[in-house]
């Protein structure tokens, strides 16, 4: 059967596993947007700004296991998708970004949307190719499926000029195999036991695919058996929680929590992250959190076997040790004006079992997992790369990866902001997923930063940069306008009424909860 180079793409794609596409395409992408009604495999989700299609890819990805593609219109596309791309890269979400292109005898004309789509690709430390060949396509897409999903996982952008996309000749291509997570010898094994069984205080820190339940059973019956401390990177991509796991604390965000947390550690091992670094140079403080004299011993890099190398390393040092695994236990529900500390008690009291939390709550969300501990199971993603504006998109991405779960996003105001127009692809797709909005009407956690920095003089003109107030934003009609269901919630009465009416109902729901600031 004749394809042309739009067509072998996605039919390569659906072959490699890769059926969904988060999309916003322009002219150059017309024949892609074509092919879809040849290829019906491939779901299409139409996304109304580039953050909220790369946000929900990462999403959807950090939940599936697996890629999902974008469709991204030429390097002003692919330029305002790049805050999220920069979250999914430092999460290692495996991506296939599909990048439009002018025509290959065209772009000698320098029109207007002309840019240097490779350069902008440079920053995601990925993986790039320019489809020159229409016969080259279906190959193009099958090395950048694997390219994406090659250990830990990294994004895979693929360039394709319309003329090889319209062109005749496509040819589809079988799956290319990834590499696997490289396996971590026995002899490192033996010497991170060394370290355990030294009698010096020791810090475990775990990441990346050691966030799910194998790996926290695993760390935590080394922690039991050696009295190491096991903390959690700072943002994980993917965190299993709640009751009948092991709660494991996540090492701070704040640099003064972290030195607090491995106070006395003589020995770091890291397993599946980096050694911790202060998200900020501050005036006067250390950029590198790990404790002056320690010294860093690597288990398992980010492309190794981390899962693996934590059970190697149990068996050594924990042999019929048993992981403690958290009880189950709820909060009660609170009563009276909602606070920064009763809202995620109202949280922790009703969170369906098998929920999915999409988490940027940044500074209200601060009690959240002392309050959500005990609850039934539940999957947190994070603000890996720390860039604003991920959680609606995420919340986006996961409830379509898994439909059946209930998607909770725990969402700050000033971030919502950013890409709240992905609650019309929320309300397009029918999708199972409820906002918490948390509305303090500021950028509560810069007017912490103005303060941490030493910044001198931060008077009224400093503060009312910080301030989302005058005019105050009506987000339960924002939300409406965009086609979900809104209520508002000032009382943890209200807050818990709201959240129980939008669990029961399927599709989309937002819960404009008003919060003071915590800071």
């Amino acid at each position: 059967m004749s394809m042309n180079g739009a067509q072998s793409l996605i039919r390569t794609l659906v072959e490699a596993g890769v059926d969904v596409c988060f999309a916003n395409p322009g002219t150059s992408e017309m024949h892609f947007v074509a092919a879809l009604d040849s290829v019906p495999e491939m779901r299409g989700v139409l996304a109304l700004f580039e953050g909220a299609v790369t946000g929900a890819a990462d999403g959807y990805a950090r939940i599936a296991g697996r890629p999902a593609a974008t469709l991204l219109h030429l390097g002003p596309g692919l330029a305002n998708g790049l805050a999220n791309l920069h979250n999914a890269k430092r999460a290692h979400t495996p991506i296939v970004n599909v990048i439009g292109d002018h025509a290959i005898d065209h772009k000698k004309y320098d029109a207007p949307l002309e840019s240097d789509i490779e350069a902008l690709t440079g920053s995601l430390n990925g993986w790039t190719r320019r489809s020159d060949h229409t016969a080259d396509v279906g190959a193009d897409a099958a090395a950048a499926v694997a390219a994406a999903q090659d250990a830990p996982g990294r994004i895979a952008n693929l360039i394709l000029p319309a003329d090889v996309s319209w062109g005749e000749g496509g040819k589809t291509c079988p799956p290319v195999p990834a590499r696997v997570p490289k396996e971590v010898d026995e002899a490192t094994v033996g010497q991170i036991a060394e370290v355990l069984r030294s009698g010096e205080q020791v810090a475990l820190l775990i990441g990346g695919a050691a966030c799910r339940e194998t790996g926290l059973r695993a760390a935590s019956r080394i922690a039991a058996a050696t009295g190491a401390k096991p903390f959690v990177e700072v943002f994980p991509a993917r965190l299993e929680r709640g009751a009948g796991l092991p709660t494991i604390e996540r090492l701070g965000y704040l640099a003064e929590h972290v030195e607090y947390q491995l106070q006395g550690v003589k020995h770091v091992i890291i397993a599946g992250t980096k050694a911790p670094v202060s998200f900020f140079a501050y005036p006067g403080k250390a950029s590198d959190l790990v404790p002056e004299g320690a010294q860093v011993h690597t288990l398992a890099g980010l492309d190794a076997d981390v899962v693996g190398a934590l059970q190697d390393l149990a068996d050594v040092v924990a042999a019929g040790t048993e992981p403690v695994l958290q009880e189950e236990n709820r909060p009660a529900l609170p009563s009276g004006p909602l606070t920064p500390q009763n809202w995620v008690e109202v949280i922790g009291a009703l969170l369906p079992d098998h929920a999915i939390i999409a988490d940027e709550a940044n500074t209200s969300g601060v009690l959240l997992p002392a309050a959500t501990a005990g609850a039934p199971r539940h999957d947190v993603l994070t603000l890996t790369g720390g860039a604003i504006g991920q959680g609606i998109p995420v919340a986006t991405g996961a409830a379509i990866a898994a439909p059946d779960r209930p998607v909770i996003n725990l969402q700050s105001d000033g971030s919502a902001l950013y890409t709240i127009s992905a609650l019309w692809t929320q309300a397009r797709e029918k999708s199972n997923v409820t906002t918490v909005l948390l509305n303090n009407r500021a950028y509560a956690i810069l007017r912490m930063e103005l303060q941490r920095v030493g910044a001198e003089g931060s008077g009224p003109k400093a503060q009312e940069l910080l301030d989302l107030s005058g005019p105050d934003m009506d987000f339960v009609k924002i939300a409406e306008g965009l086609g979900v269901p809104a209520r508002r919630a000032t009382t943890a009465e209200e807050l818990a009424d709201a959240f129980s009416w939008a669990l029961a109902e399927p599709g989309p729901h937002l819960i404009d909860t008003i919060v003071p600031p915590l800071v």
